[in-house]
């Protein structure tokens, strides 16, 4: 028999990527294309549907020329995305999201924060729908941008015949099929899986009946689990990607979730229920699973099958993760200099940053303590779980006055340790509400910084266990391929058969984890402050 195999194609905020995998999840090519992001007003933020096909295409291209494969053996496609707001006209052209009205700007990316009036509104109403979102809507989901445009936007509101979370967009190019996945419209459209209908009510009641009057005709009427065969790969997309027609294509899956399907299927030493998955690059999500629903507020679910057949999904987040890194580093005095120097050096900052780092720790009890007087609140773009606030903002304290690139690496390592404090903050809200969460599968861009993987270890006391394979979204996504070609009968069989666990980084325990419990302690202080400031300031935000 000769071999088959399954591409996997993942579009984050920055880069649409490609992937070729083999029947045992081993990755043969892989590729990455960048793709444009248009900021044209503050929290605006969006991107092209067609320069994102474009990147796609691109992407598919080398990663199968890379495998060294025939391009006919790709017998399955699982496509995963952000879950950024997609659309279309009755033509299947870009309609302009944009106060700048460029038609080439149609996509709403996922941390675009325009809506957050709508979505504080959509929270007043206390639908019963929102108990599926942990209580609290975001504007990062579709409701509140949906709202925004039929307020702000009447030409596009007018003119969109299709809107559409963006891995579903792919699979609509791909095939023609509009499939709408179960996982996208779950957790980002307020879809109740478990009944598998939409709520009327709740759309009627925030202001979007049309949608209902229209039979939810631009928001989708065929809704399906991942990794059922969505369609075929047409003969136009055929062409565009360099890939054989008819190809398998598989409804698709949240790029955050398809990182949780190459992860929780590794081994460990507890069950799925035990085990957390961190994906987190831009941002990070934080992936959990039960066999009933828990409501826990401020973390998004319970979903229904959204990630995993069968089990409710629990799913927390912090919104700005390697982004705010980057932030820290671009904004310092010496970041321009830093940058210069890492690509002098062919490494990365952060690298450069790591590498003082165990300079500095010389002579210090633990590389941690170094941080031990300066605190950050990892805030800045609001909070996204447990506190569900997108109007909370960072803050920092014990700042002193010196640039240096040393100061550089000291912030720097105390904005990781404050993220890993945020992460430590959902987990034991999740522990809180009935999870025994004991290990953490963690996988992204983030994630193969060390210092990153260490804080994070000593930080929650738990195991942080590294994928065998670390392009774990990738193989999500191909596992999806895998189901969708018929290869595997579902999507946890085929789990079981693609992926596995790598290196386990422990948590050092001692000295080490009393410290983090009293910088903890901080933690969760500071936004005590936050909030007594904004108190004798009359509110203000």
């Amino acid at each position: 028999m000769s071999a088959r195999h399954y591409l996997g194609v993942d579009v984050g905020t920055g880069s649409a990527r490609a992937g070729v995998f083999d029947a045992a999840g081993r990755r043969l090519g892989s590729s990455s294309h960048a793709i444009q992001v248009w900021r044209p007003a503050e929290d605006h933020v969006e991107q092209s549907s067609d320069d994102i096909w474009r990147a796609v295409c691109g992407a598919t291209g080398a990663a199968v020329r890379e495998a060294g494969i025939d391009p006919s053996s790709v017998v399955g496609i699982g496509f995963d995305a952000t879950c950024s707001l997609v659309a279309l006209d009755e033509g299947d052209r870009p309609v302009s999201v944009s106060v700048t009205n460029d038609d080439a700007q149609n996509v709403i990316v996922w941390m675009d924060h325009r809506a957050t009036e709508q979505a504080a509104r959509i929270n007043g109403t206390r639908h019963e729908v929102l108990r599926y979102v942990g209580g609290v809507i975001s504007p990062e989901m579709e409701a509140p941008k949906l709202l925004w445009l039929a307020e702000n936007h009447a030409t596009c509101w007018a003119r969109t015949r299709r809107f559409l979370d963006l891995p579903d967009f792919l699979v609509y190019r791909a095939t023609g099929e509009d499939v709408r996945s179960l996982c996208s419209t779950v957790c980002k459209w307020t879809y109740v899986g478990h009944e598998e209908r939409w709520d009327d009510d709740f759309f009627r009641q925030i202001g979007l009946g049309q949608l209902v009057d229209e039979g939810h005709a631009r928001i989708g009427t065929r809704v399906r689990p991942m990794g059922e065969r969505a369609g075929a790969l047409t003969d136009a997309a055929a062409r565009e990607m360099g890939l054989a027609a008819g190809t398998a294509v598989g409804v698709s899956i949240i790029d955050a979730h398809a990182g949780g399907l190459g992860l929780l299927g590794g081994s460990a030493d507890v069950g799925l229920g035990g085990r957390l998955a961190l994906i987190s690059g831009t941002s990070s999500c934080h992936m959990a699973v039960s066999r009933e629903p828990r409501f826990v507020p401020g973390v998004w679910g319970p979903y229904f099958s959204a990630m995993v057949p069968g089990w409710w999904l629990a799913e927390g987040g912090q919104s700005a993760t390697g982004a705010l890194l980057d932030h820290v580093i671009r904004a310092h005095a010496r970041g321009a200099d830093l940058a210069q120097e890492a690509r002098g050096r062919g490494v990365s900052v952060h690298a450069l940053l790591n590498e003082r780092l165990d300079a500095l720790s010389a002579g210090h009890a633990f590389p941690a303590s170094l941080a031990g007087d300066l605190h950050v609140l990892p805030d800045h773009h609001g909070n996204r779980s447990p506190r569900a606030d997108p109007t909370l903002r960072g803050m920092v304290s014990g700042l002193k006055m010196t640039d240096s690139v040393d100061a550089l690496a000291i912030t720097y390592l105390a904005t990781v340790q404050a993220i890993a404090h945020g992460t430590k903050h959902i987990v034991d809200t999740l522990d809180a509400h009935g999870f025994g969460i004991r290990t953490v599968l963690a996988c992204g861009g983030d994630t193969k910084n060390p210092v990153f993987v260490r804080e994070h270890a000593d930080v929650l006391g738990l195991p942080i266990v590294l994928p065998e394979e670390p392009e774990s979204v990738l193989l999500g996504a191909a596992i999806l391929g895998a189901v969708a070609a018929g290869d595997a009968p579902g999507v946890e069989v085929a789990m079981a058969r693609m992926s596995g666990s790598g290196r386990v980084v422990a948590p050092a325990g001692g000295e080490v984890a009393a410290f983090h419990e009293r910088k903890h302690a901080v933690f969760l202080a500071m936004h005590g402050h936050q909030m007594e400031y904004r108190r004798l300031m009359g509110g203000a935000s």
